[in-house]
This record gives C-alpha cells, structure tokens and sequence, in this order.
C-alpha cells in the first residue's frame, strides 16, 4: 500500500528554507523552481496545496517562505 506524503503549507515553507540554506536556489526564483527539488509524484499536491493558499508558482520564493527571523540582528 502506498502511503501519500500530506503537504501543508508549513511543510512547505520549511522545504523552500532548507534550499534557500543549502544555496540550492535563491529567494528571488520563482515558486515553480521547487519542483526540480521535488518527486514528479508529489508536485501535484504541493500545487495544489498552493493555488489553495492563494500562491501562483510564478511569485518568488522568498513571497512563500514570508518574514524571517535574523539570530544576528
């Protein structure tokens, strides 16, 4: 039996933090960038998981992951 992987927005935002970290994309691309980072099986429930968010894969990943803490500041 294969079990589906539920994608909220938060789990999501906690991915694109994580790339943005690894410097494997930048805050500035687009919001579809993410699915060269993502099994083709799961884009479809992160997409809609999105559009359901009122998220366009077109805005900038910064736009999803929303304000950040700075420890630094």
């Amino acid at each position: 039996m294969l079990q589906s992987i539920q994608y909220s927005l938060p789990v999501i935002q906690d991915e694109a933090r994580q790339l943005v970290q690894e410097g494997l994309v930048s805050r500035h691309q687009p919001i579809y960038i993410l699915c060269q980072y993502i099994p083709a099986r799961e884009w479809a429930w992160i997409e809609c998981e999105l559009e359901r968010c009122n998220f366009l894969l077109r805005d900038r990943i910064g736009d999803l992951m929303g304000s950040e803490k700075w420890e630094n500041d």
